[in-house]
């Protein structure tokens, strides 16, 4: 059985995890936050495995968006998961997806579901509003 002190306990790892690793860009933080092996179901093509595929992410979307900041919005926890909805907000100042810098402030929603065992994360399925980005970034139109 979970006790609320567990679910209270996963919940402060995911949001030290988004804080620390994605909006300070401490990816020396990751060995002790992802579990070996830690899987990330669902990543983007080219990704990398384990840690080094969230720290290959981490530095794509800082180096295009250097203010990055992700604000986790709503989180529930059950059992061994966290689920959080999540807004990122940035300026687009380096290149991403092929996309040049366009100097424009962008926001893009996601939920995210981690699992925690032993207080590390070891799996991540990851669903961003990445077509919603493109779009304020000017790649794709959307269908009127």
């Amino acid at each position: 059985m979970t006790t609320n002190h567990t679910l209270d306990r996963n919940k402060a790892i995911y949001r030290r995890y988004i804080q620390q690793v994605f909006n300070e860009g401490q990816v020396d933080l990751l060995d002790e936050l992802l579990a070996t092996p830690y899987v990330y179901h669902e990543a983007p093509p080219g990704t990398l495995p384990g840690a080094d595929g969230i720290k290959q992410v981490v530095s794509m979307f800082r180096a295009a968006f250097p203010d990055l900041e992700i604000t986790i919005d709503d989180q529930i926890a059950e059992d061994d998961k966290v689920c959080s909805r999540a807004t990122t907000r940035g300026t687009h100042q380096g290149e991403i997806f092929g996309i040049p810098a366009t100097g424009k402030v962008v926001t893009m929603t996601g939920m995210t579901i981690v699992r925690i065992v032993d207080g590390q994360i070891t799996d991540s399925w990851v669903k961003n509003d990445v077509t919603g980005l493109m779009n304020q970034l000017g790649a794709v139109s959307t269908p009127q």
